[in-house]
């Protein structure tokens, strides 16, 4: 289930949701559908937030990819007054 795209993963998530909250499933088959989900709102967390890390990289100079920092303006200002 790891190869899934999030896209997918977040569609069938969607799907097990509408199942649950519909009430008309045996209660088995529930908690089937329940652990699926968590397995599920896990590989999208983690595509998230790999997602996310590969934003925060820019190019610095040297073309190399660094973590990306924003400075904040008390820094920019005392930057400023140096």
């Amino acid at each position: 289930m790891n190869e899934i795209t999030f896209e997918k993963a977040l569609q069938e998530l969607e799907i097990i949701i509408k199942d649950l909250e519909s009430g008309n499933i045996p209660l088995e088959e529930a908690i089937n559908k329940y652990t699926d989900a968590m397995n599920l709102v896990k590989i999208c967390q983690e595509k998230l937030d790999n997602a996310t890390k590969q934003v925060n990289k820019i190019l610095n100079t040297n073309n190399e990819l660094e973590d990306f920092k924003i400075e904040s303006e008390e820094n920019k200002n005392e930057k400023v007054s140096e």
